[in-house]
């Protein structure tokens, strides 16, 4: 009998991921690898592709002018018809709802892009034409807002060009995010933190394994470009938002969290990261609360997050739960990731507190372990519209 296969942390395959654009990127010209103003390039997508590598590595705030041409064609399937479109997709339909895209704002088929790693960057659509800028530094990908299955039979392809200019107004590139002490997040003010979340009836569950310092907007701003969604507070407003969201055609991934307990209150926020259909069974999730604690006259908040990979019994009731991830550290690190890459977060750093956790029960039943260390991010100040609690 074969052992099992070991399980490769998330955070080891961000670094191997890391490490494996550094090195390829030691083997491009400089000219296409390491992007500068005035400089156009030419990626051609075929249809049979999902992403493809520009081999551009973008300095934080470089802009870039993106325009598309070309066809694509999906065979006929079923009563289905043959369907041809450029690179603004197909307008998505009831079906898509079962379907699982990239980008969920962007039609099918349609010409998207990504910077950074498949595992925490937030793919953004382009169709035609988009200007972006980069939020962080990274390498630039372009793909196609599609299935496998979509892949396997698709013909044709997408020719795009990529005019790159300086960051705006002359401004020199930000430096890319490193560690660094947060002094004002001291052990005292740790150990008033609790480590673990409760359930209605105080048994303890989900440990407290990130602090972010901003504003309410700041926090709701930097899951929300990162692609995280504001869970529905009740199983009602559930109901209702499903509703209007297959009526809109649009995908559905704000299933309601159960309630848990922080300063003796339910948590303030909710959010999900997930694709359709798959969040009944498996997201990755969090709950937020905000502290009676200020970092440098700047809320601190508390965060829960854990990966949810199936169901099991909840131990409490012989009801049904949802199961987690038992490696907790993960999902602290995918939130990292995935709140870095939106070039919201000034500073990072990762802190023992009095008292970590390192193996746990969740209040319903489920075990944990961790290396006891907590994230503490300080966001940037929110720009654009605000984003109150609803």
């Amino acid at each position: 009998m074969k052992a099992p296969k070991p399980k490769i942390p998330a955070a080891l395959w961000t670094a191997a991921i890391a490490l494996w654009f550094s090195a390829a990127a030691g083997q491009q010209q400089p000219s296409a690898n390491d992007a500068s103003a005035g400089h156009s390039y030419q990626v051609t997508v075929n249809a049979s592709q999902l992403w493809v590598d520009t081999n551009i590595d973008l300095p934080a705030g470089a802009q870039v002018h993106i325009t598309a041409s070309g066809e694509i064609t999906y065979p006929p399937s079923g009563k289905t018809p043959e369907r041809k479109f450029g690179p603004a997709g197909l307008a998505r339909g009831f079906l898509d709802l079962i379907h699982q895209y990239p980008a969920a704002d962007a039609g099918h088929g349609a010409l998207i892009g990504r910077l950074g790693p498949a595992n925490a960057a937030q793919p953004f659509s382009i169709g035609d034409s988009k200007d972006f800028t980069a939020p962080v530094p990274g390498r630039l990908f372009v793909g196609i807002n599609q299935g496998t299955a979509d892949a396997a039979d698709a013909q044709g392809s997408f020719q795009v060009t990529l005019n790159v200019a300086s960051p705006a107004n002359g401004s020199a590139p930000a430096a890319a995010l490193v560690e660094k002490p947060v002094k004002a997040v001291t052990p005292a003010l740790l150990a008033k933190i609790p480590r673990r979340v409760t359930d209605a009836a105080g048994d303890p569950g989900d440990m407290v394994n990130i602090l972010l310092v901003g504003s309410e907007d700041e926090v709701v701003q930097a899951f929300t470009t990162a692609g995280w969604v504001k869970v529905d507070a009740s199983v009602q407003n559930a109901v209702v938002s499903g509703l209007l969201n297959t009526l809109e055609k649009k995908a559905y991934l704000t299933m309601p969290m159960s309630q848990l307990y922080l300063f003796k209150r339910p948590q303030d926020y909710g959010f999900a990261h997930a694709e359709p259909l798959k969040v009944a069974m498996t997201r990755h999730h969090l709950r937020v609360w905000k502290s009676p604690y200020q970092v440098e006259g700047q809320p601190l908040w508390c965060v829960a997050a854990t990966h949810d990979t199936g169901i099991e019994r909840d131990q409490r009731n012989n009801g049904i739960t949802h199961k987690i991830d038992p490696a907790v550290d993960d999902e602290r690190e995918y939130v990292n990731a995935t709140l870095a890459a939106t070039g919201l977060v000034a500073q990072l750093a990762h802190v023992t507190p009095p008292d970590p956790v390192s193996d746990a029960k969740t209040a319903t039943g489920g075990s944990f372990h961790s290396d006891g260390r907590i994230l503490v991010m300080v966001l940037k100040k929110a720009i654009g519209k605000e984003s109150g609690k609803s």
